[in-house]
């Protein structure tokens, strides 16, 4: 069941517990959108330029992998890790070529594989971590809460385009 409170989780920090709380109850709310697709619904781009729900999906899981290198190593990612996530990273073309025929379980485990590791993160850090200030190469600074903060947001934000989406395949199929 959904939990509807921000409050401190078992075995975490304070601060850091309440993120975990908004990690989980906005992957809840993903999963439980997503919990009937199929392989096609998937796949489904309303037109050439679209993205597909499994290259959101994938998508996700991506940005919450690369802010668990740049918040706990403080590197880019490796050439091999590039290699792995370049199309969900940057969707686009390439994405559409290569983020397709994938079932849910797929998607889900992805997912879910990304998330294990952020939970283990997590729980190696304390509060102080979340204020850790450092510099983009531009210059301009940001700390660790505001990574976590735009995991949170891009997952948000992508599920309004998957229930977007949602709806452009439901009206699709009523029309057939």
């Amino acid at each position: 069941m959904v939990e509807y409170r921000i409050i401190p989780t078992v075995s975490f920090s304070e601060k850091i517990g309440e993120l975990v709380t908004m990690l989980k109850h906005i992957r809840e709310v993903t999963l439980i959108d997503v919990a009937n697709l199929s392989q096609s619904d998937l796949d489904y781009r309303h037109d050439e330029s679209s993205n597909s729900i499994g290259s959101l999906l994938l998508h996700i899981a991506s940005i919450e992998f690369v802010h668990q290198i740049v918040s706990s190593e403080n590197r880019d990612l490796t050439a091999d890790e590039y290699i792995k996530w370049k199309s969900a990273l940057e969707l686009g073309a390439k994405a559409r070529e290569d983020i397709k025929g994938h079932t849910l379980a797929y998607y889900l485990n992805e997912l879910h594989q990304v998330r294990q590791v952020t939970l283990t993160l997590l729980k190696s850090k304390q509060d102080n971590w979340l204020a850790e200030e450092k510099k983009w190469g531009n210059g301009i600074p940001h700390n660790n809460y505001y990574l976590w903060f735009h995991v949170l947001e891009e997952e948000i934000s992508h599920r309004g385009q998957i229930r977007m989406i949602m709806r452009l395949l439901r009206n699709n199929d009523s029309n057939l």
